[in-house]
Parts: structure tokens; sequence; C-alpha cells
């Protein structure tokens, strides 16, 4: 079933970068949970940022590893898990092991620390009470390869954000997965992520002329030639993952677009938001 198109508002020029909750707020809540992103919505951030990876049985789940060890004690594989399966695990208790020894702890809902799946989460920003958009990352390699792309688009179409004027962007470190996006659907916004600076000369050739850059702040850091050149051939650019007064800097300086961190209200509260 589509829902009824939500048409985002055009980009107006900021005098400050977009905060984009990374994984959620996820520096004090365990990622890609619905607390995670409960609170990063609470905390005022303006865009949610979630890795998908799809099941063996087809859905979108909103999870960064291949394995499930680091996020929820288990040394299974997320794409040979179905739903179910994952359903059934603890995504929220690796975050805070001694929650249960503490007395003085919120009483925590069990539901928000379940696997999360991406039409959950866009339901959750679709119902929200202000505009918020999203930065979705599909992650590669995977056993599935394109279809999850194409799964990606079919589910953005039933929120009707798979056109111009979506709330959603897709990125990847992928290209093959960005020029798939491209060409599902011609008028989202994508995002190519760059790893290394040194992938940038390798990837400028080749890259869409709209297409938005996504570098680390890390790299940014190291290299300043990097900014500089993004900056010269007027390329929009997204940051990650921006979690301290000095990173926000570096990316002030450069007059970036985005900022993603794992720490929106700290974001916020540093821009004077």
């Amino acid at each position: 079933m589509r829902r009824a198109p939500r048409i985002r508002r055009a980009r107006s020029p900021r005098d400050r970068p977009q905060v984009v909750a990374h994984r959620g707020s996820s520096h004090d809540t365990a990622e890609h949970t619905l607390a995670a992103y409960v609170k990063a919505l609470d905390e005022g951030a303006e865009a949610l940022e979630c890795d998908v990876r799809l099941t063996a049985d087809g859905h979108l789940v909103c999870v960064h590893d291949r394995d499930l060890r680091r996020t929820a004690s288990t040394p299974g594989l997320v794409s040979t898990m179905n739903l179910a399966e994952l359903d059934e695990l603890d995504f929220a208790s690796w975050k805070n092991p001694w929650a249960d020894l503490d007395d003085e702890a919120p009483t925590s809902d069990p539901d928000r620390g379940r696997v999360l799946t991406l039409r959950k989460l866009l339901e959750t920003v679709a119902d929200y009470d202000r505009h918020v958009e999203m930065a979705i990352e599909t992650k590669h390699p995977t056993r599935y390869g394109g279809l999850v792309e194409r799964r990606l688009v079919d589910t953005l179409g039933d929120f009707g954000w798979d056109r111009a004027g979506s709330p959603a962007r897709v990125m990847s470190f992928s290209l093959n997965a960005m020029n798939r996006v491209k060409k599902l659907a011609p008028d989202l916004d994508v995002v190519m992520l760059v790893d290394k600076a040194h992938h940038w000369p390798v990837l400028r050739p080749v890259v869409g002329d709209d297409w938005i850059i996504g570098p680390g702040v890390e790299e940014l850091r190291d290299h300043p030639g990097l900014g500089r050149h993004l900056v010269k051939a007027g390329r929009e650019i997204h940051v990650w993952t921006v979690n301290t007064a000095e990173d926000l800097q570096v990316c002030l300086d450069l007059g970036v677009t985005a900022v993603i961190s794992d720490r929106p209200a700290y974001m916020l509260e540093l821009l004077g938001a």
C-alpha cells in the first residue's frame, strides 16, 4: 500500500550545516534501535542516518555490520537470517551490559531495542510532527548485490519518496550502487561516500555532476587538499562522523551542508541551534 506522498520543502540556503543523527543518537543509545532514533528526534536532529541490509526473506533492516557479534552477541549473518529470527535478538544490551544492575537506570521498552526495519523507521519519520530527512546507506559487498537498491527504491516508493522532493537521500561507498539508484529513481539525491582522500581523483570523472560527496572528517582533517578540491568544484559536501568541536570547525571552514554525528544534541548546541 502506497502512502500519500509527502513533498519535501525545497532546500533553502543555510547559514549552518544540517545535523544528521548517525545511526540515531548513537553516542548514548544503542545504534540503529528505535530508541536511538526517537532520542535523536527528541534532541532536534534534522535528519536521521541509517545503514540497511537485506534479510534472507527480503526485508531491509537497519544494521551496520554483516554479522551480529558486536550488536546482538551472536555469530549469525544478517543476510542468512529471516526477519522473525532477527526479531528474537536483543540489539540494545551491548551498549550498556550492566544496566540490569543499575537501580537508577530508567525502565526501557524492549520493543525499542529489537531489530529495526527500514519501513518502521520511515513510518516514524513520516508521522513525526516536524520535517525530518533521511540519509540511507546501502552496505556492500553483499550476496544480494543490486537487489538491495531495488528493494530500497520500492520501499521509498510506498511513501512517495522515490521522486523529486523526497526527504530521503541514498548513500554508499559503492559507485555501482549509486548508479543503480540513479537508474531506478533518477530524481533521488545520492551521496557518494569517500573513504580515502586518494580515491577522489579516481571517482571525480565518473560521478554525476549533481551528486553529493560524503568524505570522512578524518580525511578532511589529514588531507586538507581534499576539501579544497571539493569546494573548488562546487560540490555539496556531507561529512561523517563529526563528534567534536574541532571536527565541526573543519566542516564550518569548508561550508559543508550536512554533518553526520553520533552526538546530534551536542552538534546543535555548538551551532547555537
